[in-house]
C-alpha cells in the first residue's frame, strides 16, 4: 500500500462513507507527503457529500500535515499512533491543530 493509492482509493470510499460525521468538519486539509512514494493531496471537507480528495495543492486549507510516505501508510494502517508521530516529530501540523484531532474520521473508523 502507498500514499498514492490511500488517496486515491481508501480515504474517497471512507468520506462516502462518513459522510454524515463528516459534514460538520467544514474544512481543508492539506498533506504533504515526503519520500519516495510521496507527494501532496488535498481533503476537502467543504464540498457537500462527504467532501472530495484531489491531488496537488491548495492554499486555502486550514491545517496542513507533513509526514513521511512510510509513516503515513504507517499512521494510516494502524502500526503508528497519530499522537505518537505528533510528539516525536514525525507528524508536522500547521494551521488549525484542533481539525489534526479530527482526522481520526478521514482516516477510517
Amino acid at each position: 500500500m502507498t500514499a498514492k493509492e490511500i488517496f486515491e482509493k481508501n480515504i474517497p470510499e471512507n468520506l462516502t462513507k462518513n459522510a454524515e460525521k463528516l459534514s460538520g468538519i467544514n474544512a481543508m486539509y492539506q498533506f504533504i507527503i515526503t519520500g519516495d512514494q510521496g507527494g501532496e493531496w488535498v481533503v476537502d471537507l467543504t464540498k457537500p457529500d462527504g467532501g472530495e480528495v484531489r491531488e496537488g495543492k491548495d492554499d486555502a486549507a486550514q491545517c496542513t500535515l507533513t509526514i513521511s510516505d512510510q509513516n503515513f501508510v504507517d499512521l494510516y494502517t494502524g502500526k503508528l499512533n497519530g499522537q505518537m508521530a505528533f510528539m516525536t516529530g514525525k507528524l508536522k501540523v500547521a494551521g488549525n491543530i484542533g481539525l489534526a484531532l479530527k482526522l481520526q474520521n478521514i482516516m477510517g473508523d
